[in-house]
């Protein structure tokens, strides 16, 4: 989230909803519905990351590393921990 949501302005403190810093990613995440650790498939989270909701992000990225995606998925199947 660091280098790709919030270093561009974008996912900051007082930038664009949900802010992705490293002190705020967590409850932002689970307070803004992103996470949905009973179907991980259909996290918000995940959608946005593999290009299936529109605009893909993080923005401006030709596309996603699939392993950042496979990252996101397992980490939200094995019940997205703040860890």
């Amino acid at each position: 989230f660091a280098k790709s949501c919030t270093a561009t302005g974008c996912h900051n403190s007082g930038g664009q909803v949900p802010d992705l810093t490293a002190a705020n990613a967590f409850d932002a995440l689970f307070a803004e519905d992103m996470i949905d650790v009973d179907k991980p498939e259909d996290s918000e989270l995940y959608l946005w990351l593999t290009g299936q909701l529109k605009p893909a992000m993080p923005l401006g990225a030709a596309s996603n590393p699939s392993n950042i995606n496979q990252l996101t998925l397992a980490w939200i199947k094995q019940g997205a921990k703040n860890n």
